[in-house]
């Protein structure tokens, strides 16, 4: 074994992540249901320990929507489950929150491909992450997020690292405390849900974990940024016939409107949810909506009460 490579089996050692449990060294001779039980008591913690972060996730959340505010893009970045996790959450925002293209971005060691396999050694490239990141055009009004169970992974460090040298907001979200990610960010997010039912399996509870996090940072900044009205998505793209089908029924919920007035509201709007639901509410044709839309920055609630509503 190198000095290298001991070094890093040392540092892995000393990671809540990555820790063994000697009560669970038999786990394998248990029954199904045993062992069922264990993985749902042990994700059952996940919550809690995300709570103990409220306070750290909602000043991150602030900081990315005052940028986004200001035409800012949110940038999540990592390797392996991490990365593909914050693709995932990446995807979800245009359909959802009918978000531009490129403003929600999910950038993942290794490129497309490691979405479905593993790239050997590019989640410990430091000089990867910034070049994929200086490949954004990454500004001061954009925020980039590190993605890492470890807090360790050179692609995540070095990505926020260099975002951070670049201007932008930055968000280190990792599962161990006292991480060099969180170090590194603005915003240091470290979610410390103890050892894996399975040592070192980080897309078990650490994974579960940031995605609920993910969730936040996303759906809370897009609520800020006017993208609901009340807990309804009135941004909501309507690509297909089930989106279609809940634009109608968000419109009828936000407004107590029969199918008629809705669908010629829709029709008026160019089947534009948030639009169609200003038409009926404050009784305005299509083009006055997408006017009164825009001077209020897409807020619904704040453009309703310039027309009294």
């Amino acid at each position: 074994m190198t000095t290298e490579h001991r070094a890093l089996r040392t540092e892995l050692e000393a990671l809540t992540t990555e820790a063994f449990r000697p009560d669970l060294a038999e786990i394998d001779t248990l029954p199904t249901l045993d062992i069922a039980r264990l993985m749902n008591g042990e994700d059952a913690g996940v919550a809690a320990a995300v709570a103990l972060r409220l306070p750290q996730i909602s000043a991150a959340i602030d900081g990315i929507a005052a940028r986004m505010a200001q035409g800012g893009r949110l940038v999540y970045t990592g390797a392996g489950t991490a990365g593909r996790l914050g693709v995932l959450d990446a995807s979800e925002c245009p359909p959802t929150f009918n978000t531009r293209p490129g403003q929600v971005v999910g950038m993942i060691a290794g490129g497309p491909e490691a979405m479905v396999t593993s790239v050997e050694g590019a989640e410990d490239s430091a000089e990867l992450a910034r070049t994929d990141l200086d490949a954004l055009g990454i500004g001061v009004c954009d925020t980039v997020v590190g993605i890492s169970a470890s807090g360790r992974t050179p692609y995540a460090v070095g990505a926020v690292e260099h975002a951070r040298a670049l201007g932008a907001l930055t968000v280190g979200l990792s599962c161990n405390a006292g991480s060099a990610l969180a170090t590194a960010a603005e915003h240091g997010i470290e979610v410390v849900v103890g050892p894996e039912l399975l040592t070192g399996s980080t897309r078990l509870k650490a994974g579960t974990a940031q995605k609920l996090v993910l969730n936040m940072l996303s759906t809370i900044t897009m609520i800020r940024l006017g993208k609901t009205y009340g807990n309804l998505m009135v941004d909501v793209r309507a690509s297909n016939e089930k989106l279609r089908a809940r634009s109608r029924r968000i419109v009828a919920l936000a407004t107590g409107a029969g199918d008629a007035e809705i669908e010629a509201a829709l029709t008026a709007t160019g089947g534009e949810v948030k639009n169609a639901v200003l038409v009926i509410l404050a009784g305005v044709d299509g083009p006055t909506a997408a006017r009164l839309l825009e001077e209020s920055g897409g807020h619904l609630r704040a453009a309703l009460a310039t027309t009294g509503g």
